[in-house]
């Protein structure tokens, strides 16, 4: 799909792998070809046209493909970008836990959910491992629409009672977070599949994330993104801001995307960095439970998306993340363990020397650690003496 994302294109339409094009009306959520659908290539956005009395990231919605008059919204996106010293240096990040589930799926599912309800659905259907499902179950709530949501049986409590309380139905489901995909694919013959992996605008809304940190940064771009990848939504939506962003001349280059995943869960890192299958090994239990996707929905874009902004990718060691975990809490940044996985690629990448101490660094932090009471526990048990972690020196 790269070779039509930057293509001028009059009237935006949807397309799969194939090529082939659908009307953005079409109610479908994949393509003919069986493959993911993408929106067609939209004009970037200038200064100007951002409505800056909107505080949300409908202040960008000259750039989102959907009628803005008919959005559900919760007041999601406009999240803090807090400068932190981090190994001696000034790093950004990225404070996704202010929307208003807690995690940055808010930005997807507020431009995923306006899109459906506007096309008449009254009923939605969800598979997570529990950000997605939340945030979904709380739009829905919101634009008085039907949810179920089903999740892995092992989701964290906190997530599930998140879910409960928008009044969305749930199905518990035993087994790998794939298998939960695929229950949910079976289930979307009978209810319209709202699937944040799976949903072109879902994306749409994730690459406002990128905008932000533009107009944060008094309209220039940083020279390095860091991201924990899943799915990879938010690595596509940085790439279809950004190569948005340099078409209508706004920034002179992408920055770098710098790309972390569970050392067990590493699909997307593994296959930017030529590691087959095989060569990861058995799949282990990862704290990082957000991330723990063996088969990425949009692998190839997310690949090619750190490709072109001559970025990298890190496997990170479940002990890294644990390090992460403590380190940003150090800090006062009370981060879930899969948002921390951004955190661990930080310090590899600064210890490379790939992140270089001049650079602007935002790292993005996906979810709260409020969300994860029992993977946090996990985490600081016995470590309540307040040692800082090595490798992340202040």
């Amino acid at each position: 799909m790269a070779a039509e994302q930057h293509s001028a294109v009059a009237t935006p339409h949807l397309y799969d792998r194939s090529g082939k094009r659908y009307s953005l009306d079409d109610p479908r959520w994949r393509g003919e070809d069986g493959s993911p659908l993408a929106v067609s290539a939209l004009p970037g956005l200038r200064p100007e046209q951002i409505d800056t009395a909107e505080r949300s990231l409908w202040r960008y919605h000259a750039v989102l493909p959907v009628p803005a008059a008919r959005r559900v919204s919760l007041g999601e996106g406009c999240t803090p970008m807090v400068p932190v010293d981090w190994a001696g240096r000034r790093v950004h990040f990225k404070l996704e836990w202010f929307n208003p589930t807690s995690s940055f799926k808010d930005r997807g599912v507020s431009v995923m959910m306006s899109h459906l309800v506007a096309h008449g659905a009254d009923r939605v259907l969800e598979d997570s491992s529990g950000n997605g499902g939340s945030a979904v179950a709380a739009y829905a709530a919101a634009a008085g629409v039907r949810a179920k949501i089903i999740v892995p049986a092992a989701t964290s409590a906190a997530k599930i009672l998140q879910v409960r309380a928008h009044g969305a139905e749930i199905e518990l489901v035993g087994g790998t977070r794939d298998e939960v995909s695929d229950e949910a694919i079976r289930q979307s013959e009978r209810i319209p599949y709202a699937s944040h992996n799976w949903h072109p605008m879902f994306i749409q809304g994730t690459k406002t994330i990128a905008y932000e940190m533009w107009e944060s940064l008094g309209f220039t771009a940083p020279d390095n993104v860091v991201l924990v990848a899943g799915a990879g939504s938010n690595v596509i939506g940085c790439d279809l801001a950004f190569g948005e962003l340099l078409g209508a001349g706004q920034i002179d280059r992408r920055p770098r995307l710098f790309v972390g995943q569970p050392e067990h869960w590493a699909t997307i890192a593994d296959t930017f960095n030529g590691i087959g299958p095989a060569g990861r090994g058995e799949r282990m239990p990862t704290i990082a439970e957000g991330a723990s996707i063996a088969h990425p929905v949009r692998l190839p874009e997310a690949v090619e998306a750190i490709r072109r902004s001559d970025g990298a990718a890190y496997a990170v060691p479940e002990s890294e993340i644990h390090a992460a975990v403590r380190a940003l809490s150090a800090r006062g940044l009370y981060a879930e363990p899969t948002s921390s996985v951004a955190a661990a690629t930080l310090d590899h990448f600064i210890a490379t020397g790939e992140i270089a101490p001049d650079e602007t660094t935002v790292v993005v932090l996906t979810g709260a650690g409020l969300k994860s009471a029992e993977k946090m526990a996990a985490v600081f048990a016995g470590h309540g003496d307040g040692a800082q972690e090595p490798g992340s020196a202040r």
